[in-house]
């Protein structure tokens, strides 16, 4: 089995983007932006019913995984959903590219299946 795919970089990056969207906020935060081309920190907080610092704790946490991107116009800040997350977010997609990056274990499942199953029934206590 190979284990460097552990510390495959793109893997990682896959990972940082699944937790954070494992919070109910950043998620309630995402499906608002997917609805708009782009919200201000206020206009969210408004409608989450959320203070400034929480809700900016979260887009930071968004911004650094790259599920959204920001940018400031005046002295408000913007964040619209990154457009490579959202289509990588697509299943059919997430499919091949995980294919891509985690061949290995594709080709270890293989090898896996040639051979007689490990896995036995539980009993029947």
């Amino acid at each position: 089995m190979n284990t460097d795919l552990n510390h495959n970089p793109q893997l990682e990056a896959l990972t940082q983007t699944f937790k954070a969207l494992s919070e109910p906020v950043r998620l309630r935060i995402v499906h608002l932006l997917l609805q708009r081309d782009n919200l201000c920190v206020c206009d969210l907080t408004e409608v989450l019913a959320l203070n400034q610092s929480t809700v900016s704790r979260h887009l930071a946490t968004l911004k650094n995984a790259n599920v959204v991107r920001a940018w400031r116009e005046g002295t408000w800040m913007h964040y619209a959903i990154q457009p490579d997350t959202l289509s990588l977010l697509q299943l059919e997609l997430m499919k091949q590219q995980l294919g891509t990056i985690l061949a290995d274990d594709l080709e270890e499942l293989a090898t896996y299946e040639q051979q007689p199953r490990k896995c036995s029934l539980p009993s029947a206590d």
